[in-house]
């Protein structure tokens, strides 16, 4: 299968000086200065093949906005490659800005007082596209995102989930190989955020688009992403399909029990025989969340009928979130 992303031994180091306070220890920074490094991605390695949504994901501050700005050409890798459709991004920039497109959430690529149809011919001339394949890909784009509605109205008139449809119209108006979105459904209501998916899988699936979409969101984890690669302190923590999250890290479940009557404080303390247990009382209602590898559900249920009446019983599967979420707090080691 073609490898449309290569990523080897990707390390970005950033150096600062360390101000001391005082005059003097100011004074003699100037010439011994006290330098500290940061190391913002440590060693990542992935390949991405043609035509994959590959979710990259990670907590505030883990080196995704990093590692994206080295793959995107804006920063140089200390040490280590990338390349993206066999390009390198910092030696043979003009060349790759045309093989990728780049949408994030929160800062637009749009004029803000032109009309958004002049925007597209803007950078129709940028981007140096015939007259006959703009014709074609505004087609295509109109028909995906439901660009006419509002295509003759000034950007800066545009809703937010408007503004959104716009700039991934014009990532791709130059038909490139790979898109990188950043938050593309961040502060959308749901019914937009829905139809922005839904477009992204479109394009996808229509003209083999490779997308590294970065998301905090876990519904577009789930609902966008062949695989998933996260990221801890510039490190991989783990790569592989939801399935396979879910599999390895999913056995976190939750049984509800809604009560007759509130259990006494030592019955609530004989769960504690369980181990991987976290008892949530709420009123009546008693909820356990436990690995099921370890506690076993007729275990709990024996003896929670033993102790009270119950009025009703709920079980949940773990889902993505609960397992994200743990493995932020490091209750979940990667094995």
């Amino acid at each position: 299968m073609e490898k449309m992303i290569i990523v080897e031994h990707l390390d970005k180091t950033f150096k600062k000086t360390i101000k001391q306070p005082g005059l003097k220890a100011g004074f003699k920074s100037l010439f011994k200065p006290q330098i500290e490094t940061f190391e913002a991605v440590k060693d990542l390695n992935f390949e991405i093949p043609k035509g994959e949504i590959f979710g990259f994901i990670g907590a505030n501050g883990a080196g995704k906005s990093t590692t994206i700005k080295m793959l995107t050409g804006i920063l140089t890798p200390t040490s280590g490659t990338c390349l993206i459709n066999g390009k390198n991004p910092q030696k043979n920039r003009t060349a790759y800005v045309k093989d990728i497109g780049v949408v994030f959430g929160q800062r637009t690529q749009l004029w803000w007082d032109l009309a958004l149809q002049e925007t597209y011919s803007v950078l129709k001339e940028i981007y140096d596209i015939s007259d006959s394949e703009f014709h074609k890909r505004m087609t295509f784009l109109n028909e995906v995102l439901d660009l006419n509605t509002f295509i003759k109205d000034p950007v800066r008139t545009l809703s937010l989930g408007q503004r959104m449809r716009a700039d991934i119209a014009a990532s791709l108006l130059h038909n490139p190989k790979v898109l990188f979105l950043d938050e593309p459904t961040i502060g959308l209501d749901v019914a937009v955020k829905d139809n922005i998916r839904k477009a992204i899988k479109q394009i996808n699936q229509e003209e083999q688009t490779t997308i590294l979409l970065t998301t905090h969101d876990l519904n577009d984890i789930e609902l966008l992403c062949d695989r998933i690669f996260m990221i801890d302190r510039g490190q991989e923590i783990f790569d592989g399909s939801v399935s396979q999250l879910k599999q390895r890290f999913g056995k976190i479940h939750e049984v509800r029990f809604d009560m007759t009557q509130q259990l006494e404080v030592e019955q609530l303390d004989y769960y504690q025989h369980f181990s991987d247990l976290e008892v949530i009382k709420e009123g009546l209602r008693v909820t356990i969340q436990f690995d099921a590898t370890k506690v076993a559900i007729p275990d709990l249920v024996k003896f929670t009928l033993s102790q009270a009446t119950v009025k009703d019983i709920a079980v949940k599967d773990a889902d993505i979130e609960e397992i994200i979420r743990r493995f932020f707090r490091k209750e979940i080691e990667n094995v």
